[in-house]
């Protein structure tokens, strides 16, 4: 920070030179200039700033921010000497015009630099970003790779690879590998589920491709669809793109609010509600018996489909509540996958519902993909059949049954609070106790993604709660960050 910054005038938030608010962040290990060429280099990378178009001027800039004319210089300098500005004479600055593979030369990694809107298509970026920039996903909700099998699943590919023949040189059948619908047929019948594997399952690539292949091909443009709040932020997305009206139900410790679910109903009409009954994402929580079948009446009273989220159900010690065993799949579609406990790149998922429902679906996926890749639902089978699953499934969950209480009394050091204990599953649903996008923002300016509350609202409402992953606490490199980023947010 330059002298004069402490003078500087208060930033005149009526109105950004750049139109999207920006403002430094006072605090971070970075300074005032770095924070500024960051921002204006990664407008330029995205082209929010294109070749020919002028920058603020310097004095415009300093007012917009609050920061001196002199930490503009030297930042509007910074960028020209990196040829990515060039001033003319009594003009000001102009973006240059930049190859398509020029690199953004600034001090810091164009994937920590704090995002103009921290929503949910910069974490989903940021997720899938190449990991050699050193950056710690701990917003990615997957487990870290060193807790999975990958002897186990690199045995099963070989099994695979040795015994497949021609049978992976065809396009498959649209319903799915249908040994491994038998297996999974077996599996949730034996919860309680009747899915029959002819009748009742077809395969996936994943649980995001099966919501979206449930909104394509059985909601239209202008339906209401229910959610929970908090709720997986990427079905919000996923909604609103295909033009969709979206509703939040509040969601309690034992499942919805079944008062504002029967009130919502009556006023919207929906024609889904999409619920994660097991393992509640982000709270770890699980539904109740009692709201289960209270959840059904309502559905039944107001007409509306049920697609129950089962991603997190394997964490759950146990057999689970699912609105798809009480209901028998009259009006729940159940959606699960294996990308969790297997890994990230195995898209290899499931939908079970009644007979006629999965028909339009498989019709559906024929329109978009006609099979889903059969290679991956082959390793998947051997690994089921084999006896292999459950006994990898119950170490994972011991292990985050430990990481989590260690993970608890951590945050508890850090003066975070957790009102409800999650049950199982990755994640804690901590009140970091300030607003937990501006603390996201801190962190994703030291190198570490975090998920905060007001992506997890269907109406992005400001949040103190902040998704905590379990595993991050066995991490000291990101629990440091972590711990960092929460004493310069206090400060």
């Amino acid at each position: 920070m330059t002298p004069d910054d402490s003078k500087a005038m208060a930033p005149d938030r009526t109105r950004s030179p750049l139109g999207h608010g920006w403002q430094p962040l006072r605090g971070s290990p970075l300074s005032l200039v770095e924070q500024l060429v960051a921002h204006v280099c990664g407008l330029i990378a995205n082209q929010g700033l294109r070749p020919g178009m002028r920058l603020p001027s310097v004095r415009a800039m300093a007012n917009a921010t609050g920061l001196s004319r002199c930490t503009v210089v030297q930042a509007y300098g910074r960028l020209e000497a990196q040829g990515l500005v060039c001033s003319r004479r009594s003009a000001g600055f102009f973006v240059c015009a930049q190859p398509q593979e020029a690199a953004c030369l600034s001090a810091v990694p164009c994937a920590h630099v704090p995002p103009v809107a921290f929503d949910t298509a910069f974490l989903l970026r940021s997720m899938f970003s190449d990991p050699g920039g050193g950056g710690h996903a701990a917003g990615a909700g997957l487990l870290p790779p060193h807790w999975l099998d990958g002897d186990m699943l690199g045995g099963a590919i070989r099994s695979v690879g040795r015994t497949a023949g021609t049978s992976l040189l065809g396009y498959g059948t649209p319903h799915g590998y249908r040994p491994l619908r038998q297996q999974i047929a077996t599996v949730l019948q034996s919860q309680g589920v009747p899915a029959h594997p002819d009748l009742h399952l077809m395969t996936v690539a994943g649980v995001t491709q099966g919501l979206n292949l449930l909104v394509r091909s059985l909601l239209r443009p202008g339906d209401t669809v229910l959610v929970e709040d908090p709720g997986w932020f990427l079905v919000c997305g996923l909604l609103q793109a295909q033009g969709l009206q979206v509703v939040g139900v509040p969601r309690r410790q034992d499942g919805p609010d079944l008062e504002a679910l029967a009130q919502i109903a009556e006023r919207h009409r929906p024609r889904m509600f999409i619920v994660n009954t097991a393992v509640h994402n982000p709270t770890g929580s699980t539904l109740s018996v009692g709201v289960a079948h209270e959840v059904l009446r309502i559905a039944e009273r107001f007409d509306f489909l049920l697609a129950e989220d089962d991603t997190f159900a394997d964490f759950h010690p146990g057999t689970p509540v699912r609105l798809a065993a009480l209901d028998r799949l009259q009006r729940v579609l159940l959606i699960g996958g294996y990308a969790k406990t297997l890994g990230g790149g195995l898209r290899v998922g499931y939908i079970a519902g009644g007979e006629a429902l999965i028909r339009r679906l498989v019709d559906g996926k024929l329109l978009g993909s006609p099979t889903s890749p059969e290679l991956g639902e082959q390793v998947v089978h051997r690994i089921l059949a084999d006896g292999q699953y459950r006994r990898h499934v119950d170490r994972l969950r011991e292990r985050l049954n430990q990481a989590r209480g260690h993970c608890l009394s951590r945050l508890e050091e850090l003066g975070c609070h957790v009102a409800h204990r999650p049950q199982a599953g990755m994640f804690v649903w901590a009140d970091c106790g300030r607003d937990s996008e501006q603390l996201a923002r801190k962190a994703v300016a030291l190198g570490l993604l975090l998920a905060p509350g007001v992506l997890f609202s269907p109406q992005s409402a400001p949040s103190r709660m902040l998704r905590v992953p379990v595993p991050m606490v066995d991490d000291p490199h990101a629990w440091g960050l972590f711990a960092q980023a929460l004493g310069s947010a206090a400060g």
